[in-house]
């Protein structure tokens, strides 16, 4: 994005109001609906989710972590909050700046669930 809309967001000055606070709320509300989402996702039952930015000079980075208790992971709710909260802030902002890209959305590191614990760089398969 341009380094106009990040400081729009950043000093809550764009005309729809906080974006960041309505990305977080969206994130949220969108992992607790994968299953409804993604056809072959499963129902699980979420626990904490949290989803979090860091505003650059041209970018603002989502980070979502999801917890749960049920016994598989909770990878594609997690993807679906940094997803909604990206879509979030493409819609409150388009009208200043429509450069906006949303791009490299990817998972970072898992525990729990059948397969067990992965981290990206620990011999990614």
């Amino acid at each position: 994005m341009l380094p106009a809309t990040t400081a729009a967001v950043a000093s809550n000055e764009v005309n729809k109001g906080d974006v960041l606070a309505t990305a977080r709320v969206a994130g949220i509300q969108a992992a607790k609906q994968a299953a409804a989402l993604i056809p072959m996702a499963h129902p699980v039952l979420v626990g904490n989710v949290y989803v979090n930015f860091t505003i650059a000079e041209t970018s603002i980075e989502i980070e979502a972590s999801v917890d749960t208790i049920d016994r598989t992971g909770v990878e594609m709710e997690a993807l679906t909050a940094v997803m909604v909260a990206a879509l979030t802030i493409y819609d409150m902002c388009k009208s200043i700046d429509r450069t906006m890209t949303v791009e490299g959305v990817a998972l970072w590191e898992k525990s729990g669930g059948r397969s067990g614990s992965w981290r990206r760089g620990d011999g990614d398969a």
